[in-house]
């Protein structure tokens, strides 16, 4: 699950996000920790989590990301 960040202010924002993605993580006890963010460039950030395909669809309608992405770790 991604989630888009734009402006001068992006890479903050991105950043405070995933803490609280981690912070979901911990109090749903969800087996899979990860959870990050990217700086794509000065104007445009993401913050990220994956979760497993099974949890994906709660998951999805509770967070509510801007898009997804299957997550292959190879």
């Amino acid at each position: 699950m991604i989630w888009d960040f734009k402006g001068p202010d992006a890479a903050t924002t991105a950043e405070h996000h995933n803490i609280h993605l981690k912070e979901y993580i911990t109090a749903k006890q969800l087996p899979l920790n990860i959870t990050g963010c990217e700086v794509l460039n000065d104007m445009h950030a993401i913050a990220y989590m994956v979760v497993d395909e099974a949890d994906m669809k709660p998951i999805r309608d509770a967070l509510k990301p801007h898009r997804g992405q299957v997550y292959n770790d190879q």
